[in-house]
């Protein structure tokens, strides 16, 4: 297997003490249709500052929101993955996007907005916000990319980082195979879809793989979720899962990888697993809140969760 060697990257260029200012360029949505959900893609453009070219994707960068809370504290920083390779948006490398869903949340019979979230969802093309960051230095691509096959398994905005990584890996000859599992609650959530869609009829290694909990149900009754496509795809996955020079990248919501790991448990693909204690004979006895403690990601799995 070849050595993962991740980029050395810099971290917290600008601070939340001492952000930059940077325009809005574009904001759309990314919905594959009209949908109950409100997620956009937003791209800034950070010429004339420190972050042009030291933003890598897989990074994110931090957003700070005008305003006070009802304690007149000023509101707090809110972290976004970014979107777009490392090149930059469309390979203008001063531009650098991000993926924001609008959260808009009912308790009590109150509506709640999300502070950070709606802010942005709101702005338009000259606007301008406070950014700070880079940061997160191990949820990268390696340096030797085009060495690696790839299973990146996304929920919601977790999307965000796997669109600017397939676009820098078929940015450079890539040759390996790639997957992307994707998972929401009805099609209307696709996100990036056309795109996605586009680069799967094109190119033979790239497999894009859609996971839809809430319309049709698997042949057990159950649900589609991410780590269902394991059992449903083996005979595709199987023989990629077994090469040793195959990664796994994992983002989205909190809860998501537990499910993955089981599953590699019970193909027994140990290898992307780093064995804490020892599992009960029937692994479905271990309680899904407790299997951190059973297990954690080994050097070929990387996770980001929420």
């Amino acid at each position: 297997m070849s050595e993962i060697i991740l980029p050395e990257v810099e971290l917290n260029i600008y601070s939340p003490k001492s952000p930059v200012e940077v325009k809005v360029v574009e904001n759309y949505v990314v919905t594959k249709e009209s949908s109950p959900n409100f997620v956009r893609h937003i791209t800034f453009d950070v010429s004339g500052t420190e972050l042009v070219e030291r933003v890598r994707v897989g990074q994110s960068v931090g957003i700070l929101p005008p305003g006070t809370d009802s304690r007149g504290k000023a509101h707090k920083l809110r972290l976004y993955s970014i979107s777009s390779p490392t090149s930059g948006e469309r390979g203008e490398k001063h531009l650098i996007s991000t993926t924001v869903k609008r959260t808009i949340e009912e308790f009590e019979e109150k509506i709640y907005l999300g502070v950070a979230s709606n802010y942005l969802a709101d702005l338009k093309p000259g606007d301008t916000v406070k950014m700070t960051g880079p940061s997160g230095r191990r949820f990268l691509l390696p340096e030797n990319s085009r060495d690696f096959n790839y299973l990146f398994f996304a929920t919601g905005t977790g999307i965000a980082p796997f669109r600017g990584m397939i676009q820098e890996l078929f940015e450079s000859d890539y040759k390996n195979d790639c997957v992307l599992v994707f998972g929401c609650p009805y099609r209307t959530d696709l996100l990036y879809s056309d795109y996605f869609e586009e680069m799967d009829q094109q190119n033979d290694n790239f497999h894009y793989i859609k996971c839809i909990s809430r319309e049709a149900r698997r042949k057990d009754g159950s649900k589609y979720y991410v780590q269902t496509a394991l059992e449903d795809h083996s005979k595709f996955l199987f023989p990629i899962l077994e090469k040793e020079n195959t990664l796994i990248y994992i983002c989205g919501m909190k809860g998501m990888e537990t499910g993955i790991y089981l599953e590699l448990l019970q193909q027994k693909l140990e290898g992307y697993l780093e064995i804490r204690k020892e599992l009960p004979k029937d692994l479905n006895d271990i309680p899904h809140d407790k299997m951190k403690r059973f297990v954690k990601p080994a050097n070929r799995t990387f996770e980001e969760v929420y």
